[in-house]
C-alpha cells in the first residue's frame, strides 16, 4: 500500500507523487479477513504504515493465499514471507515448550492467561522461538475450548470413558483425554466434520468460533461449556527481515504489534460470545443440541482429574516444571 502525497502550492495545480517504500513486509495467514486474527493483521498493517511514515509497505495475504501454516515457518526462514501467525501446535517440533498453553485448566480465566503471556513466562517462550531463528512478537487469542460429543452429556470426568475424541497433534492433549478414560485420535481439522457425521469419532474439543463456523454443532448432540483448554497463535517475523530494519522501524513494529494485540484480544472475546449465542439459538430452536454449563464444583472435579498429567511434562525438553509452576503462580 504505497502512500500518495498530495502537494498543493498556492495558486498551483494539484501534483501527485508516489513515495516508494524502503521495505516490503508480506504478512501471511490462513483465516478470513473478518476473523479476529484477520482484522488484527489488517490493523497492524495500517498502523505500521502510519508509524513508519510509509517506509514499510505491509501486504496482508489472508486465507492461505501464500502459505498454509504447515509451510509458513520454512518460508519465514527463507524470508519468502516476512510475517505469520501460526497456531502453537505448528511450533511443536521447534519449541515443544509452547505446549504449556495446551495444559488443561492451567489458566483461571482470560485475565490470568494474558498476565502469563505478558509475564516472564511469555517472554521465555518467545525467547525460545527467537533462538530458533525467528523473531517472536506476541501472542494472539482464539479462545478457550469447549467439548462436544454424540453419546451423552459430559458432566463428570467419568462421562468421558470410552469416547473417541479428535485432537490436534499434541502429547498434552493425548494425555488429557487418556486421564479421563477417553480415546484420543489425531486428525486434521478439515476432516473433523465428516468424521463426526459418520461416527468415526464421538466428539471433539474446540473454541465456540470453530464449533460454529465448521458447523460441528449440527452433527453433535451434546456440548459442555468447560473452558478447560486454550487455543492461540504466536505472531512471528523473519529474522532476516527484522535484522534489516533500523532501530526506529523496529520500534514502530513493536508499537504497532502492541496496539494490534490489544485489539485482537478484544475482537476474540466478542466473537467467542456472539458465536456461542448463535449455537445456543440453534439448540433452543431445534432441540437437537443439549448444552451443559459446569458448576464450580464440577469444574473443580474436571480440574482434579486432568491436572494429574502436569508432572508428565516437568522435563524441560517437554515443557518444564519451572514454566508450569511460574504460570500457575502468576497473579
Amino acid at each position: 500500500m504505497k502512500k500518495i502525497l498530495l502537494a498543493l502550492g498556492l495558486g498551483a495545480a494539484l501534483s501527485v507523487s508516489a513515495v516508494a517504500a524502503e521495505y516490503v513486509l508480506k504478512f501471511s495467514h490462513v483465516v478470513s479477513p473478518n476473523t479476529p486474527k484477520g482484522k488484527a493483521a489488517d490493523f497492524f498493517a495500517k498502523r505500521l504504515e502510519e508509524l513508519s511514515h510509509g517506509r514499510i509497505d505491509v501486504q496482508v495475504y489472508p486465507n492461505s493465499q501464500l502459505y498454509k501454516d504447515s509451510a509458513v515457518l520454512k518460508a519465514l526462514k527463507l524470508n519468502s514471507v516476512q510475517m505469520a501467525c501460526p497456531s502453537f501446535s505448528k511450533f511443536g517440533k521447534i519449541v515443544p515448550q509452547l505446549a504449556l498453553f495446551d495444559l488443561p485448566f492451567l489458566f483461571r480465566d482470560l485475565d490470568h492467561l494474558h498476565h502469563v503471556q505478558d509475564s516472564e513466562v511469555g517472554q521465555k517462550l518467545k525467547d525460545m522461538v527467537t533462538a530458533k531463528g525467528y523473531v517472536a512478537l506476541d501472542f494472539w487469542d482464539n479462545a478457550f475450548k469447549q467439548v462436544t460429543n454424540s453419546k451423552r452429556p459430559l458432566i463428570h470426568p467419568s462421562d468421558f470413558k470410552g469416547l473417541k475424541f479428535r485432537i490436534m497433534s499434541s502429547k498434552v492433549l493425548e494425555a488429557q483425554f487418556k486421564a479421563v478414560g477417553a480415546i484420543p485420535q489425531v486428525m486434521p481439522f478439515s476432516e473433523v466434520y465428516s468424521a463426526l457425521q459418520q461416527g468415526v469419532i464421538d466428539g471433539e474439543e474446540n473454541t465456540n468460533s470453530n464449533i460454529y463456523t465448521k458447523k460441528f454443532y449440527e452433527v453433535q448432540k451434546y456440548m459442555t461449556v468447560s473452558n478447560h483448554g486454550y487455543l492461540g497463535y504466536l505472531v512471528v517475523m523473519s529474522k532476516k527481515f527484522w535484522d534489516s530494519l533500523p532501530d526506529d522501524l523496529k520500534a514502530a513494529v513493536k508499537q504497532a504489534m502492541k496496539e494490534a494485540t490489544a485489539k485482537e484480544r478484544q475482537w476474540a472475546i466478542e466473537l467467542d460470545k456472539s458465536q456461542f449465542a448463535k449455537i445456543e439459538e440453534y439448540a433452543k430452536k431445534t432441540g437437537k443440541l443439549q448444552i451443559t454449563r459446569l458448576t464450580p464444583e464440577q469444574v473443580a472435579e474436571w480440574r482434579k482429574a486432568m491436572e494429574v498429567i502436569y508432572p508428565e511434562f516437568y522435563d524441560p525438553k517437554l515443557i518444564g516444571k519451572d514454566l508450569i509452576e511460574a504460570a500457575m503462580k502468576t497473579k
